[in-house]
C-alpha cells in the first residue's frame, strides 16, 4: 500500500501506510483507554548552531499539548549558542537523560547544529534505542538527512528533509518532498516554514487527531500552507534607515518565545541590527511556555539609542510586563512622535499599545480572543495588518507573515519571498 504525504492545504497527517495505520491505532486505543493519559515525556536535545525556530516552535506546541518536554543540550553546558545569535538555556544535559523511557526524540535542525547532535554518542545511543523500541522519533530540516540517516534509523523508510540535503538523504532513505511525512514511527519535515505544522503532527501521532485540533486553533496558522503570505496595509509610507536598520525586540518573563524567536530570527537572517532587550533585572527570561530564553541587554541599556523599529512579541505575562514599563512605553511613545515604525503582535496590541493610546487613530489586529479591547475592530481579521509606522498581527502562527512584512517594508517585497522560499514557509 502506498504511503501518502500530507497534502499541501491540510494541517494534519493523513496516514495510508499499513505501519503507520496500525501504530496510529494502538496509539489512538491506548489514549483512549484512560481520559486523562498520563503526559507524554519528549526529548528535545540542542546544540551550539541548531536554528532556533525549530527548537523553539517545536518545544512550545508539544508543550501546549500537555507534553513533558525536556530540552536537553549536548554540548558541555546548559546554554546553547543557537543560529543567528539566540541564546537558549536547556533543561538538562543530555548525559543526564540516558535513561531513556522517552514517547518521542524530536531533532531540531540548522548547521552545524545537527551535525553536533550527530556526533553526541548519547543521543546516538537513545535514538537507535528509540528506534528498536519502536518508539516514535523525528527530524526537521538537516537533521533527518544529517543524524538520522548515519544513525541508520531511516533504512527502508520515506522521508524528508532541507531541500539541499535530499541527496545525502538519498542513501539513507526513501527521500520525499512532503513538507512533513510519516512512515512507521518516525516524522520528518523540511525546514523552519514547516516546523509548525511539523509539531502538530508530533501531537496527533502522541495524543491523537482531537487534541492536535485543540492545540492548532489558537496558534492561528494557515491552510494554505506554502502559498505566498499577504499583508493588509493602508496610508502606505517609505520605512528609511540608514545603511542597516537597527531593531530593538524587547522581551520579559512570560514572553510569547515562538513569537519572539522567529521575529529575531527571521529579522537577522535579513541581515537587520536586531537588539534583544530583557526589561526583567537580569538578561535570561523564562518565557510563557518555559523555555529559557537569554536577551543581549538589558532594557536600561538600550534606553539610550534610537532604533528605526521596536517590535513587541506578545504572551499573556510578557505583555503585561511590557504594558508596566515606563522606560518601554515611553521608548514607544517617543518612537511614535518622532513617526518611527513600531509594532507588536499576538496579546501586545491589546494590553501594551491600546492601553497607552499608541494604537489612536489606527487600525490593528491582535490575538483574536482579546480583539475586543481594541477600540477600532475594523481590520483585525488579517493576519497582518500595516497602518502607516504601525505593524501588528495574530499569534504565534501568523508570526512568520509577521516578521516577513517587515522584512518587505524595509528591504522590499523580493528579499521577503526569498526568505520566506529559503525557510520553506512559501513553496520554493
Amino acid at each position: 500500500m502506498a504511503l501518502r504525504h500530507l497534502a499541501p492545504h491540510s494541517t494534519l497527517l493523513r496516514i495510508s501506510h499499513l505501519n503507520g495505520i496500525l501504530s496510529a491505532k494502538k496509539r489512538f486505543f491506548s489514549v483512549s483507554a484512560s481520559m486523562a493519559s498520563p503526559a507524554r515525556k519528549v526529548l528535545v536535545p540542542i546544540a551550539n548552531g541548531t536554528e532556533p525556530m525549530e527548537a523553539v516552535i517545536t518545544i512550545d506546541v508539544l508543550r501546549r499539548s500537555g507534553a513533558d518536554v525536556t530540552v536537553a543540550s549536548v554540548e558541555k553546558q546548559l546554554p546553547v549558542d543557537a543560529g543567528h545569535g539566540v541564546k537558549i538555556v536547556a533543561d538538562a544535559l543530555i548525559s543526564d537523560c540516558g535513561d531513556g523511557g522517552f514517547d518521542l526524540i524530536t531533532l531540531p535542525g540548522g548547521m552545524p547544529g545537527a551535525s553536533n547532535l550527530r556526533d553526541c554518542a548519547i543521543l546516538e545511543s537513545l535514538v537507535k534505542k528509540q528506534a528498536a523500541d519502536g518508539r516514535l522519533y523525528s527530524a526537521v530540516c538537516a537533521s533527518p538527512a544529517v543524524a538520522l540517516g548515519p544513525w541508520g534509523v531511516l533504512k527502508g523508510l520515506k522521508a524528508t528533509c532541507y531541500p539541499s540535503f535530499m541527496e545525502q538523504l538519498a542513501p539513507c532513505a526513501t527521500a520525499v518532498e512532503s513538507r512533513v511525512q510519516l512512515d512507521g514511527m518516525v516524522v520528518t519535515s523540511r525546514g523552519p516554514g514547516t516546523t509548525m505544522e511539523f509539531a502538530v503532527a508530533l501531537i496527533e501521532q502522541l495524543y491523537g487527531k482531537e487534541k492536535a485540533n485543540e492545540v492548532s486553533g489558537p496558534l492561528v496558522m494557515r491552510s494554505n500552507h506554502g502559498d505566498e503570505y499577504t499583508v493588509r496595509e493602508l496610508n502606505p509610507v517609505e520605512w528609511t534607515f540608514n545603511d542597516c536598520p537597527k531593531i530593538l525586540v524587547p522581551i520579559a518573563n512570560g514572553t510569547e518565545e515562538m513569537e519572539a524567536v522567529m521575529i529575531i530570527d527571521i529579522l537577522r537572517r535579513a541581515k537587520a541590527n536586531v537588539v534583544v532587550a530583557s526589561v526583567e533585572d537580569k538578561l535570561e527570561i523564562l518565557a510563557s511556555r518555559k523555555v529559557k530564553l537569554v536577551a543581549d541587554v538589558l532594557l536600561d541599556d538600550a534606553t539610550n539609542h534610537s532604533f528605526d523599529l521596536i517590535v513587541l512579541p506578545g504572551g499573556l505575562g510578557g505583555a503585561q510586563a511590557f504594558a508596566n514599563s515606563e522606560k518601554l512605553v515611553n521608548l514607544l511613545k517617543k518612537q511614535r512622535e518622532i513617526n518611527r515604525p513600531y509594532g507588536a503582535i499576538c496579546a501586545s496590541p491589546a494590553l501594551v499599545l491600546e492601553p497607552h493610546g499608541l494604537l489612536k487613530g489606527k487600525k490593528a489586529t491582535a490575538f483574536p480572543a482579546l480583539c475586543n479591547k481594541l477600540s477600532d475592530q475594523s481590520e483585525v481579521e488579517n493576519r497582518v495588518v500595516v497602518d502607516g509606522t504601525l505593524i501588528t498581527s495574530r499569534g504565534p502562527g501568523t508570526s512568520m507573515d509577521f516578521a516577513l512584512a517587515i522584512v518587505e517594508k524595509l528591504f522590499g517585497r523580493q528579499k521577503a519571498l526569498e526568505l520566506a522560499k529559503t525557510m520553506l514557509f512559501v513553496h520554493p
